[in-house]
């Protein structure tokens, strides 16, 4: 009989981990993949989406596209977890795993921060960022705010990069001397393991007039008054906020006894949970990496090493080293590139490599690639 895999989210993790298990185990296993859209919108498709940049409906890959053979997609809302059995209950059916793979992701939390659902604006969802490029073109003069809401959060320069594609989105239409641009982070730092990432992202942003005030906690957004308020006593003006919400573990994983201070805890060699047989992967874990995409992916890859070797027989794989390239947009079509590492040295490293079209290239072969390895799209 094939080994039963259930994942659990169809994200970067859960599509390259079912795209690399299905190429090398084939019949050897039975993969069902579970994820309540019916399709996948690369992160940085959403600050596109926000601009104008693109159209939300040609960012979507749909999941009935799915290039890995033998993957079972199933668009299905999971409402239990049970780690111990293994089993899973959604909207419309229950499913029983040999090894169970949890890469949920992590939700939005509009109600941790009182004001913002009422009178801000997030878009780190699809929908959300569709929903503000109505706004944004109706936006003719003010102070507009990027806040981050929260301790920690997906993609750290996706707040950096989205002040500098409003400043270039202003300046395009001609209003850019009557906006004045707020970055507020709670980060203390844009990349806090690199002070020479961080020093030349802060001069793109003083180079625009971005006024960039890091270590910031917001506590709420009083929408009457145009406010948002710091926990040190101090305010901005806010007319418009582009909110980056509090990020939570999904409710489905906490009710189920996965996690512990939150977030599902793994052995990050490996990503096994404390549950014989069940892994986690990407923003649902408290593995010591960021949570971005392309850190999910690197996850899905080790695990994957590792449940090869396991069902093929062989040495246990390398352990996880917490490698990634983060693409960062600069504005003017150039793009910055750090490559990162977490894991394999004594202490994070991160290395700069200035914006140019170069980058600008890579980022898109990297989506490209992409596409055609999970969705076989040119």
């Amino acid at each position: 009989m094939p080994t039963r895999v259930v994942v659990l989210g169809a994200g970067f993790g859960g599509l390259e981990l079912c795209t690399r298990l299905a190429g090398e185990l084939g019949d050897d296993v039975q993969i069902t993949l579970i994820d309540k859209s019916d399709s996948f919108v690369f992160g940085f498709s959403k600050l596109d989406v926000m601009f104008g940049r693109q159209v939300l409906e040609d960012a979507r890959l749909y999941y009935r596209d799915l290039a890995a053979p033998g993957v079972d997609f199933r668009r299905e809302t999971v409402r239990s977890i049970d780690p111990v059995t293994r089993t899973v209950a959604t909207d419309d059916n229950r499913y029983t795993a040999d090894i169970l793979v949890v890469a949920l992701g992590a939700d939005l939390d509009l109600a941790a921060t009182p004001g913002l659902a009422e009178g801000g604006h997030e878009f780190y969802t699809p929908a959300g960022a569709e929903r503000l490029r109505d706004v944004l073109d109706e936006f003719e003069s003010g102070h507009i705010v990027v806040g981050v809401l929260g301790p920690f959060f997906k993609c750290p320069p996706a707040p950096n990069e989205a002040a500098l594609m409003l400043h270039d989105y202003l300046c395009a239409r001609g209003i850019r001397d009557q906006v004045t641009i707020h970055l507020v982070t709670s980060m203390p730092a844009p990349i806090p393991i690199s002070h020479e990432t961080s020093d030349a992202i802060v001069a793109m942003l003083v180079e625009r007039g971005i006024d960039h005030r890091p270590a910031s906690k917001v506590t709420r957004l009083d929408p009457a008054a145009r406010t948002l308020h710091l926990a040190d006593g101090g305010t901005v003006r806010c007319d418009l906020l582009l909110g980056i919400p509090v990020h939570c573990a999904p409710a489905v994983a906490v009710e189920s006894g996965l996690t512990d201070d939150g977030w599902i805890a793994v052995d990050p060699a490996t990503f096994a949970t404390r549950f014989p047989d069940v892994y986690a992967i990407g923003d649902v874990t408290s593995a010591p990496v960021p949570r971005a995409g392309s850190i999910a992916e690197g996850e899905a890859a080790t695990l994957a090493d590792v449940l090869v070797a396991r069902l093929r027989g062989g040495a246990p794989p390398p352990p996880y080293q917490g490698n990634a390239i983060c693409y960062i947009e600069a504005g003017g079509d150039r793009v910055a590139r750090v490559d990162v590492n977490f894991l394999s040295g004594a202490a994070p490293t991160a290395a700069f490599h200035p914006p140019s079209e170069r980058y600008a290239a890579e980022k898109r072969s990297f989506a490209a690639t992409r596409r055609a390895r999970w969705f076989g799209k040119e």
